[in-house]
């Protein structure tokens, strides 16, 4: 039968930093959740645990090693020599055997990804649709400058926890089983740190403002999310970082009114621009000038649009239109001529609007 070196693939005169790593990297390798229905891969990991469980600790490896052959494996007709190892751990193994899996010798955390941030920036109706390159501030945890990341005072490191003894789990035995859980002395991570760091008091990270470079670009509004990749919070265990993600406010516009891509302009005419028609000049939200025909018989609200003079497109480029919305201005005042032609003007109609009302 193998020995538990021969089936961790490491020499007899392995140091327990060797006989842990080349562990890992089996475990790894034939473990269920990456090799899902493979049964060979399954008894191959228990193999690997049981060879770990006799000779991962230094305790029992002194006591493998004294009573030499007690460890038969877990090939077929194998056995196991039950003085060799505790009525805990053997439970704890006979349990990896019948429940499919066993918890592991250290707790395995495995890659998280890191949060995703938001942050809101203002911007002038102009810039949003013009689009400009401009930096972002935000807080996000990142690795204490201080202690970098142990948690521990500098001068000092964590210590073996006393409890679990650096294992990060203890197992409860129950007759030939054994059911393992987190430490909670240590909360899984096998180590305490007896003095924290002064700086991130023992997490290991601190807040600290990062800025970054946005490009914003041109036809955003507001609500509009720029994402920028991997600038959120670190992950944990290995993890990649999240994402930040810059939430556009613009503040609105005296003079144009957004509809979509659309930006819609009050344009005053006078009665007579609008009942005769004329060509009137309306501004762009670059700053320019076009002209505008007005129609003859434009009534109050009507829109009258310019094509492509809108916001810009922030899909499929281009941009919207710019409505003209017709507003007839009556003047508050008139002079001794101007009442004279409009009186004239009234004598001179027949049409009554309010006509079809009583229809």
């Amino acid at each position: 039968m193998k020995t538990p070196y021969e089936i961790l693939g490491v020499p007899k005169t392995a140091s327990q930093d060797e006989i842990k790593k080349a562990y890992r990297k089996l475990a790894r390798e034939f473990h269920p959740d990456r090799n899902p229905g493979d049964e060979a891969a399954e008894e191959r990991f228990k193999e690997v645990q049981g060879a770990y469980d006799t000779v991962g600790d230094e305790e029992k490896r002194k006591a493998y090693d004294t009573q030499g052959n007690g460890f038969a494996g877990f090939g077929p007709g194998g056995g196991f020599n039950v003085a060799d190892v505790d009525l805990g751990d053997f439970g704890d193994l006979l349990g990896g055997i019948f429940g499919g899996r066993r918890a592991q010798t250290q707790p395995r955390q495995r890659p998280q990804r890191g949060a995703d941030l938001e942050v809101p920036i203002k911007l002038s109706f102009e810039d949003a649709l013009r689009g400009i390159e401009t930096k972002v501030a935000v807080e996000v945890d990142a690795t204490c400058r201080t202690c970098h990341g142990s948690g521990a005072e500098p001068g000092t490191a964590p210590t073996l926890c006393p409890v679990c003894h650096g294992r990060g789990v203890l197992a409860e035995s129950q007759g030939l089983f054994a059911i393992s859980q987190p430490c909670p002395r240590c909360r899984g991570n096998g180590t305490i740190i007896e003095t924290p760091c002064h700086t991130c008091h023992g997490t290991g990270a601190e807040r600290r403002t990062r800025r970054y470079t946005v490009k914003i670009p041109a036809g955003v509004k507001t609500g509009t999310r720029i994402r920028l990749k991997g600038k959120g919070t670190p992950g944990e265990a290995g993890g990649p970082p999240g994402d930040l993600y810059v939430v556009t406010e613009v503040e609105p516009s005296k003079r144009f009114h957004r509809r979509g891509q659309d930006l819609v302009v009050d344009v005053p005419v006078t009665y007579p621009e609008a009942a005769l028609g004329a060509t009137v000049e309306v501004p762009t939200p670059e700053g320019g000038r076009v002209s505008l025909k007005v129609p003859a018989g434009a009534h109050d609200g009507k829109l009258l649009r310019l094509r492509g003079q809108g916001a810009p497109k922030l899909k499929g480029g281009g941009k919207g239109d710019l409505l003209a919305r017709v507003k007839v201005a009556v003047p508050s005042k008139l002079s001794k001529k101007e009442r004279e032609a409009l009186e004239e003007l009234q004598r001179a109609s027949h049409a009554d609007p309010r006509e079809e009302l009583f229809d």
